[in-house]
């Protein structure tokens, strides 16, 4: 098939949903050859998934490497798909539904740049079809989505990269060293936090109506609810942002490039308790989002916090230049000193003299050849990058976790051990979306 065009969505559901499960009606040959089949020489094909502001700018990173070739690009508004192909030059063909892009037999990875609610679905299609995947954060928007997403790409073998690109860069490889360290001492606290001011007016209230020309938006919808069309739901990854069913607000967005850094110095599991509070308190929009969101990680011994807000902007140590902006940070709390940082600085606030011996810290964490290079290595290397799947899933369940607490009003406990949540029935009936029909999350994952 050389694109969408030829085959109606509507019976193209009819072939795959309407058997019982929305996977990809054809398995291709190279599926079943199994892992490893991009040679040493060979250039790597690329499809995308969705084609919007944070897609087109993977496209351009990736149009940069000598050894990929973007063969494919997939989006429901061919406005957008229109654009991604153009900056192509020609090696790469149209599609309209992911699914038959991922029967394409010459392709051998593809970026998932789609709105959240597509994450998981798509994620698991694509190790279904034998292939490997960059995924946009947030991985998923439920702890259920989360763990059948893990359970595919072991399943299928897949070489994976979650997109916090902030992994990637050296103050946080820097930051991973020193708190490894143990110059700090015990760390008994971490505070996080992502703050902006948005005001009251929030994103703007302008008129809905109905979808632009050649926007598909049931199908841009999908699993998630067939809601009300409105220009601001899919002007930018920005104001998307404000809209729940599709995003789950800012925490899903910004926390994964926060706390992956204690996750990852840390070297943190599941945690057992979680607690949430916020609302939306202040912002009156078209969006339905809260402006402000407080959480707290419980883990055995040690304790993480979470603060966003959509109204103030106040950022503590890294206030930085007046004025409103975005200003986020994160805080380790040592018996023998602090260490704040954000994503290119970080400094450390001795506790009286406890830290006048340590010694110097030496640079053990690698630096990255780059987020989307580490990935394309690893295609040919087999080997897992360093923000893969099987590492961020767990940064995924905190998240999720959190929202559920938030959507409950109350805390919620969680058992390492099985990744459950025990003794709960309300809670443990919400780990896992109800998605529009016919779309399904396949059974097989689901634990």
């Amino acid at each position: 098939m050389a694109g969408s065009d030829g085959l109606s969505r509507r019976r193209f559901l009819g072939q795959t949903v309407g058997m019982g499960a929305a996977v990809p009606y054809i398995v291709s040959s190279r599926a079943l050859a199994g892992p490893g089949r991009v040679g040493a020489n060979d250039r790597i094909q690329i499809g995308f998934i969705g084609t919007g502001s944070q897609a087109n700018w993977h496209l351009g990173e990736l149009l940069k490497q000598p050894d990929v070739v973007v063969a494919a690009v997939c989006d429901v508004w061919k406005e957008r798909r229109d654009k991604a192909l153009a900056k192509c030059n020609g090696t790469a063909r149209p599609f309209h539904d992911y699914r038959e892009l991922l029967q394409q037999e010459d392709i051998d990875a593809v970026v998932i740049a789609t709105p959240p609610h597509w994450h998981a679905l798509q994620a698991i299609h694509a190790c279904q079809a034998g292939k490997d995947f960059y995924l946009e954060k947030p991985m998923t928007l439920s702890v259920a989505e989360t763990l059948a997403v893990l359970r595919a790409v072991r399943k299928h073998n897949r070489i994976t990269q979650i997109g916090t690109q902030i992994h990637a860069w050296p103050n946080y490889r820097r930051v991973v060293d020193l708190v490894r360290s143990g110059n700090l001492g015990q760390i008994s606290v971490v505070r996080t936090f992502n703050v902006m001011n948005q005001g009251p007016e929030g994103i703007g209230n302008p008129p809905g109506g109905e979808p632009p020309a050649g926007l598909d938006w049931d199908f841009w919808c999908g699993p998630a609810p067939l809601g009300p069309f409105h220009p601001l739901i899919v002007e930018s990854a920005y104001t998307h942002g404000s809209f729940m069913a599709y995003s789950g607000g800012w925490t899903p967005g910004m926390a994964p490039h926060i706390i992956d850094l204690p996750y990852w110095a840390l070297e943190l599991g599941h945690p057992t308790r979680v607690s949430s509070s916020g609302g939306r308190y202040t912002i009156r929009d078209a969006g339905d989002a809260y402006d402000t969101h407080e959480v707290l990680w419980q883990y055995p011994n040690f304790t993480m916090t979470w603060m966003t807000s959509l109204v103030s902007s106040y950022g503590w140590d890294f206030q930085g230049e007046p004025g409103m902006k975005r200003r986020l940070g994160i805080y380790f709390h040592g018996v023998n000193g602090l260490l704040a940082t954000d994503y290119s600085t970080h400094k450390i606030i001795p506790e009286g003299d406890r830290m006048k011996d340590a010694p110097a810290v030496p640079k053990v964490t690698p630096d990255s050849p780059g987020h989307h290079r580490e990935w394309l290595d690893c295609l040919r290397t087999r080997r897992q990058p360093s923000c893969h799947v099987g590492y961020h899933y767990k940064i995924d369940v905190a998240i999720n976790l959190a929202m559920l607490s938030l959507r409950l009003g109350r805390s919620v406990c969680f058992d390492p051990e099985t990744e459950t949540v025990p003794d709960d029935r309300e809670a443990a009936g919400l780990l896992k979306p109800t998605y529009r029909d016919p779309w399904k999350l396949p059974a097989e994952y689901i634990g």
